[in-house]
């Protein structure tokens, strides 16, 4: 059983612990991988599986015009077995992602300032926001408590947004060592992402005006179609961990989990 988490930058995966009867060593990156797969592939087959079985009420609005595509909220929110796969994909995601705190808890408290640590304490703070937001909105639908779930959906998109652009901020301002190729790579792949969030949230709330609007034929779709841009988008965004921890590994044996 799992009982404790350490980070230990010196320790060697080819040291024998004291008293492990077995050992697992998994690349960190890998990890970040994963745990970014489980929502994305659960996001894919919530639309496909609503596209293909649930197409009529998934799509219809207000309007009453021909649109092709359902919105994220009824997607992963009103059907089975769609909302079922979300809510196993986000709750799982949601666990090791506590591990990625971690992490960059110990990362900024190595590569930022001192005079940073301040700002650094609010990412992590909003990241923990975020997450929390991501899990109610997907556990409380806008079916089941519309209030809730648009509060949880506000939030999410606020702090997440803030979370990008004060990580971005932080890597390319406050370190106080160099940062090698991959951390390079990681802060322009996090910029490239944060200015397509951005820009899909611009994009969907002009299709959501003017679907509300004018009520044309397809404009939902394409409100839909940039809800999707903004969730992959923040999707790549919390990927780039793979970069940042690209040294790093999770060990696990019977002595418990630790960091390396």
């Amino acid at each position: 059983m799992m009982h404790k988490i350490r980070f230990d930058p010196e320790y060697s995966p080819l040291v024998k612990e004291e008293s492990s009867r077995y050992r697992i060593v998994l690349p960190f990156s890998k990890v970040a991988w994963f745990t970014v797969s489980l929502p994305f592939v659960a996001f894919l087959f919530c639309i496909g599986w609503s596209i293909l079985y649930n197409f009529e009420h998934a799509t219809s609005t207000h309007c009453k015009v021909y649109n092709f595509l359902p919105s994220v909220s009824a997607a992963i929110g009103h059907y089975r077995p769609q909302k079922d796969v979300w809510k196993a994909a986000i709750a799982l995601q949601a666990t090791i992602r506590v591990l990625v705190l971690v992490m960059y808890f110990q990362y900024y408290k190595e590569t930022v300032h001192s005079l940073a640590q301040g700002l650094s304490n609010i990412a992590l703070m909003l990241y923990i926001i975020e997450n929390t937001a991501l899990v109610t909105l997907s556990f409380w639908s806008s079916d089941e408590n519309y209030a809730f779930h648009k509060l949880s959906f506000i939030t999410f998109l606020i702090t997440s947004l803030v979370h990008m652009v004060l990580t971005c901020l932080i890597m390319k301002h406050y370190r106080n060592i160099s940062r090698n190729a991959l951390e390079t790579d990681s802060l322009k792949l996090k910029w490239r992402f944060l200015f397509f969030n951005v820009a899909s949230i611009l994009m969907a709330c002009y299709f959501f005006y003017r679907h509300n609007k004018y009520c044309e034929p397809l404009v939902y779709s394409m409100f839909a179609l940039t809800e999707y841009m903004v969730v992959i988008s923040n999707m790549g965004f919390h990927v780039t961990a793979a970069w940042d921890f690209a040294g790093r590994s999770l060990l696990i044996s019977g002595n418990g989990l630790r960091i390396v």
